[in-house]
């Protein structure tokens, strides 16, 4: 599947909206970014920020495999829809 930004930006939402029912999650989430649940609304059509939540969940296997289980989500996707948010910018060659 090709990710359009829309598309990316879709998926990145649900991620959004999974951590934020998780409870263990969530402070986690909050802690590491010094974000609290005003900004998460408030931001949470921020592609960026989007692409912040699509890495955090990446960065522990357990969780981003939690959230593909959850939403019927294959585990590849996270990943493309970050690529697809993150356009060239996003991209590392070392």
């Amino acid at each position: 599947m090709s990710f359009s930004s829309a598309t990316a930006e879709t998926l990145a939402l649900r991620a959004l909206a999974w951590l934020v029912g998780n409870d263990e999650l969530l402070p986690v989430f909050l802690g590491s970014t010094g974000a609290d649940e005003a900004q998460l609304r408030a931001h949470a059509g921020d592609p960026e920020f989007l692409l912040s939540v699509l890495d955090f969940l990446m960065m522990d296997d357990a969780w981003i495999v939690a959230f593909c289980d959850a939403c019927a989500v294959p585990y590849d996707q996270p990943m493309q829809a970050r690529a697809a948010l993150a356009g060239e910018a996003g991209m590392h060659w070392t």
